[in-house]
């Protein structure tokens, strides 16, 4: 107890400092939060990623990774009120609550003592209590999300949102302030002393082990998801994947390239397999319930069917299609997490323990695969066009077959989503908006396919039909969710990312139009390949 009391001591005459200490010890201590018990190294990355929209935070000189950063909320919270970590970032709010606008970041302090905004929370509360659905506008979404940031942050610093200690089947519990454990992590920390602070964890350890083993957590999964976390395979994939894509580009047309393209393709596929194993180990589920895993599984699915028609056609170029497409998806995985969370939660009960969820979800996006791997085909062409060079009648036959795949795969799609909602919610239809869009996403493709059969366009205008049908899987994919935000799929639902897909979307279109007046305007110049 005296050496503790001297290192509080000594702690207290010292400006507050950044820890020096080894925190590895703490990465694996279990807590439960948000109805999961995960590694404090997840929690930690998750609760400062909700706060500040990163995964480091900027203290004076120095930046701190989440796990420094919640340690020191948790241990030495003294002075934290004044640093600008807490996310604000809508222009509109903030220029009616006298905040500056070209700044994202804010303190405790200058948010808390801000009437106005005081008084859009209680607005926001008033609303919601009256009804629990309301959809909020803007700017009271925004108030009601830097509130709940304003809430993690306090729950942090009081240590009530750290809850490492077992307690039967209810929610595990915070650490007492007069518990020995808290104590000697609190000396180790502040006077950098990493044998105290490491008597603290071992202390700490005890207790979580003093109760029914039923009621911890598994130790086999708290390494597992402490390993996904740190290794991040879906950011190796990605980059594997841009390794096979600037082979087959520098390389293009020899043995060498193509099967160096090959390889990193077949490397960055096997580290999504691994990522998926893993995440499914720690959640017990499929990865099928949030955007950032569809998301995943788009990339994984339109890498897979480049890999069939290239083992059944060799054509190349559904392999130099499908790179860019999984290469967009996992780098806006990785790079955007506020807008696509990738925390692992817990199923809502509509979604628990249901197979019809699995299979028409899994089948839906799989679809999207399919439709995606047909736009980077569709791109190939229409770019040959652009260029001055007649695509050949094989590469349209790709883009043909990716289109049937995604229409067949589409439409069954849709009908087992039909079956699990009558499943969870006693009606096959009922014109729900993610329903309604992937209608009307089918009939998009049935459209183009048809088209083609009746003799109305050929290749060039199913090309142009693959790029353009492709916006209302947009819709449907992100659109309702993330844009509408209404309907029965409110599981699903999101925010963020509203520009970059409206840039995409009039992307395409720009694409699309360049393509029709190059082959509309020099047709003579287009030679056969």
């Amino acid at each position: 107890m005296t050496r503790i009391l001297i290192a509080l001591t000594a702690a207290a005459l010292l400006a507050p400092a950044l820890p020096a200490l080894d925190l590895s010890g703490l990465e694996t201590i279990p807590v439960q939060e948000g109805g999961r018990k995960k590694p404090f190294l997840v929690f930690a990355d998750e609760s400062i990623l909700s706060i500040s929209g990163k995964t480091k935070i900027q203290r004076g000189e120095e930046s701190l990774n989440a796990l420094e950063a919640t340690t020191t909320l948790w241990l030495a919270p003294d002075g934290w009120d004044k640093e600008r970590i807490i996310l604000f970032n809508q222009k509109a709010l903030k220029a009616r609550l006298g905040f500056p606008t070209d700044r994202k970041l804010f303190s405790y302090e200058e948010l808390a003592a801000n009437s106005g905004f005081r008084d859009v929370l209680r607005e926001v509360t008033d609303l919601r209590e009256k009804n629990p659905k309301v959809k909020l506008n803007p700017q009271l979404k925004a108030a009601k999300d830097v509130g709940m940031r304003l809430a993690i942050y306090e729950g942090l610093l009081s240590g009530r949102m750290i809850t490492p200690l077992p307690t039967g089947a209810a929610a595990w519990s915070p650490l007492a302030s007069d518990d020995p454990a808290l104590i000697k992590l609190r000396a180790g920390f502040a006077s950098k002393d990493q044998s105290l602070f490491d008597e603290g964890l071992a202390l700490l350890r005890s207790e979580q082990a003093r109760e029914n083993p039923r009621f911890q957590a598994d130790p086999q999964k708290i390494s597992i998801e402490t390993f996904y976390q740190k290794f991040h395979p879906f950011r190796w994939a990605w980059i594997s994947y841009l390794a096979a894509g600037i082979v087959l580009m520098v390389f293009a047309g020899t043995t060498f390239g193509y099967r160096a393209g090959w390889a990193f393709a077949l490397l960055g596929f096997g580290l999504q397999v691994w990522g998926f194993v893993l995440r499914i180990l720690v959640a017990d589920r499929p990865p099928v319930t949030n955007m950032y895993e569809s998301v995943l599984w788009v990339a994984f699915g339109t890498i897979l069917f480049a890999f069939i028609f290239e083992g059944i056609y060799r054509c190349r170029y559904c392999l130099l299609g499908a790179i860019p497409v999984a290469i967009v998806c996992l780098i806006l995985a990785d790079t955007q997490p506020v807008v696509l969370n990738r925390a692992i939660h817990p199923l809502v009960p509509v979604l628990a323990d249901n197979f019809w969820l699995t299979t028409h979800v899994l089948t839906i996006t799989i679809s999207y695969s399919a439709f995606a791997l047909a736009l980077g085909v569709g791109h190939i062409a229409l770019g040959k066009v652009i260029v001055g060079v007649k695509p050949s009648p094989a590469l349209y036959n790709y883009l043909y077959r990716s289109l049937q795949v995604g229409v067949l795969l589409l439409a069954i799609g849709t009908i087992l989503g039909g079956v699990w909602a009558n499943y969870s919610w006693g009606r096959f239809w009922d014109w729900d908006p993610k329903e309604t869009w992937a209608l009307i996403a089918l009939l998009g493709y049935l459209f183009v396919l048809h088209g083609r059969i009746a003799g109305k366009w050929g290749g060039f205008g199913m090309a142009v039909g693959a790029v353009i049908a492709f916006q209302s899987i947009i819709m449907a994919w992100y659109g309702v969710n993330f844009v509408l935000g209404v309907g029965l799929h409110s599981y699903g639902f999101g925010t963020g990312g509203l520009p970059l897909a409206v840039a995409f979307v009039i992307a395409e279109f720009t694409f699309v139009a360049i393509a029709i007046v190059r082959k509309n305007h020099r047709p003579a110049l287009v030679a056969a390949q």
